[in-house]
């Protein structure tokens, strides 16, 4: 054990590591449905491998942390200039009175049990659920004009009040959400009710217009030969096309084999079928089973059927399509001749409905044959990066200027104010992560890559924070007492209870967007999946993007904020 601890000390970076493998590990259990999560878990290890008495330099977590904002902003930048266009105001205006209730909430119950700055940032970061203000409230205390002692003190405090309020920020936040929230709205069978009635609104079942989605039956591709009275002879593709259009059904002519020829082959612009042609018809499953006796014989071909299927991932880009909805986009240009299998935005996947917009920075999953897929490709955006590599360029820039701004202070009287390099490290990462979507070949940063920067900058500085504090973690517990999972549980339960009754009464948000919103702007990342399944519908997702990305930004703000004010 001398061994050990004698080579955490003389190497600490293995500490590290050592704490996020074990935080991890212990983080995938679940009991039920509780389970400590990742940032927890490995903040608990942190605490205990901290008993050791590591001595770990400040700039390494401050490394990971601004890769982490760096990383939050970027995936994140897209939909939060969305939220500035006129559309994203009503939830933008709910999203900001949300965070600063948070604010003032936590605020007045810190102030009414005397806690220090540390202390207040523990709590607001624990009881909101937004980590990333453990790093941005010690930075903040660290440009105060105090005693490096007591600024030392404040900074250990943080993790200890947050490891206390987290856990029922998360599961009561999830709970108040799911189970108590949709009652505002009538009760929870009158909500689903309600869900049900804008999925039929907004095109769940799109029987009634051809659209380029299958919400619920999947595109397949099936072959026939044409009889002698199919409804196909003499007719081009286009005109087939046409005709299935008038029917209300989005169906394509993929391939065709001649009669005569044997050629196979993509259908000639003016050539017009024949009976006994073999034909590929392209579209969702019921469609082309209702059409089939009118049609001739399905056949099963190898040859016919052998050919190329692309799925392709797309950056949709176009701003004169910008805000159009799916069902719009599939009557806007034929040859999206390709099928649509998922939406995500902001890493949020988003319900397929032809009522819903599509919007600027969304990623667009296609499916088709490889020239449909290619054509659609052009018309709607920019395919997903290929590589593997991420522009370091971007990335360092990114940070350094971000981290530039940042320390630009402002004085007022005797205090200095500034957003610090955390700050400036997310909002640089915002605008970066919006000017790819505008410029799709500049500041690529794959997803995988976005991901391990997002959870190893995190969780790397979660597990320093915890070893740094873990030495003082007890005594701190002391000191606030358990009286700080009440004000904790207030803390999280009010600014909730006001963006529910906001949300309801003041924006009169239907029950879907008004809980989504809710989850958004409180960055309750556990509380959507909570509420799309008591409201059994995917849509809370649609109020939920924009305001995940106005939260994640101005909760991280308000962290810094609230220091100043306790200070």
């Amino acid at each position: 054990m001398e061994w050990f601890v004698n080579t955490f000390r003389q190497y600490p970076e293995l500490a590290i590591f050592l704490t996020i493998a074990l935080g991890f590990f212990i983080g995938k259990f679940k009991y039920g449905t509780f389970s400590l999560g990742n940032v927890t878990s490995v903040l608990l290890v942190g605490v205990i491998v901290g008993q050791m008495h590591i001595v770990i330099a400040p700039e390494v977590k401050q490394i990971f942390f601004l890769i982490f904002l760096f990383a939050v902003g970027y995936s994140v930048g897209p939909q939060f200039f969305n939220s500035l266009k006129k559309s994203g105001i009503p939830q933008l205006i709910f999203g900001t009175l949300m965070g600063g209730t948070a604010l003032i909430t936590t605020w007045l119950l810190a102030k009414m049990m005397g806690y220090s700055a540390g202390q207040a940032a523990g709590l607001f970061a624990g009881a909101q659920t937004i980590s990333a203000v453990i790093g941005v409230g010690g930075e903040t205390i660290n440009s105060l004009g105090l005693d490096a002692a007591t600024k030392q003190t404040m900074i250990n405090a943080i993790p200890v009040c947050y490891a206390v309020t987290y856990l029922f920020g998360t599961i009561g936040s999830a709970f108040l959400l799911a189970q108590v929230g949709p009652f505002f709205w009538g009760g929870l069978k009158k909500a689903r009710e309600q869900c049900r009635t804008l999925e039929s609104k907004m095109g769940v079942d799109s029987q009634d217009q051809p659209s380029m989605i299958s919400s619920y039956s999947n595109v397949v591709f099936r072959g026939y030969n044409l009889g002698t009275t199919s409804m196909a002879i003499g007719k081009t593709a286009a005109e087939l096309q046409q005709e299935f259009i008038k029917k209300g059904y989005r169906i394509f002519v993929s391939r065709m084999r001649n009669k005569g020829t044997h050629l196979i082959q993509e259908p000639p612009a003016d050539y017009r079928f024949q009976a006994h042609d073999d034909i590929v018809l392209q579209g969702r499953g019921d469609y082309l089973i209702t059409e089939e006796k009118e049609l001739g014989k399905e056949i099963f071909d190898h040859q016919l059927l052998d050919f190329k299927i692309d799925a392709v991932k797309v950056l949709f880009t176009n701003r004169k399509l910008d805000g159009k909805t799916i069902g719009e986009l599939s009557h806007h240009r034929y040859d999206l001749r390709v099928s649509l299998e998922k939406i995500t935005r902001g890493g949020t996947e988003i319900p397929l409905l032809s009522g819903n917009p599509v919007h600027i920075g969304d990623m667009l999953s296609l499916i088709g044959p490889r020239q449909d897929v290619e054509q659609a490709v052009k018309l709607l955006g920019f395919p997903d990066v290929t590589t593997e590599k991420t522009d370091m360029i971007a990335l360092g820039l990114g940070i350094l200027l971000g981290g530039l701004v940042g320390v630009l202070a402002f004085h007022i009287g005797k205090v200095s104010l500034s957003l610090s390099t955390s700050g400036g490290a997310l909002i640089s990462g915002l605008f970066f992560g919006w000017l790819r979507s505008k410029h799709p070949n500049h500041a690529q940063i794959p997803e995988p890559a976005l991901w391990i920067m997002t959870t190893l900058g995190l969780n790397a500085f979660i597990a320093v924070v915890g070893i740094t504090a873990g030495p003082g973690f007890v005594s701190g517990f002391n000191e606030v007492g358990p009286m700080l999972f009440v004000i904790g549980a207030l803390a999280t339960v009010i600014p909730l209870f006001v963006g529910i009754l906001l949300a309801r009464y003041v924006f009169k948000f239907d029950v879907a967007l008004g809980l989504g919103c809710c989850c958004g702007a409180r960055t309750t990342t556990a509380g959507l999946p909570a509420v799309q399944d008591a409201l059994e519908s995917k849509l809370p997702a649609l109020g939920y993007t924009v305001t995940y990305a106005l939260g994640n930004t101005l909760l991280i703000i308000c962290g810094i904020i609230l220091v100043f004010l306790m200070s």
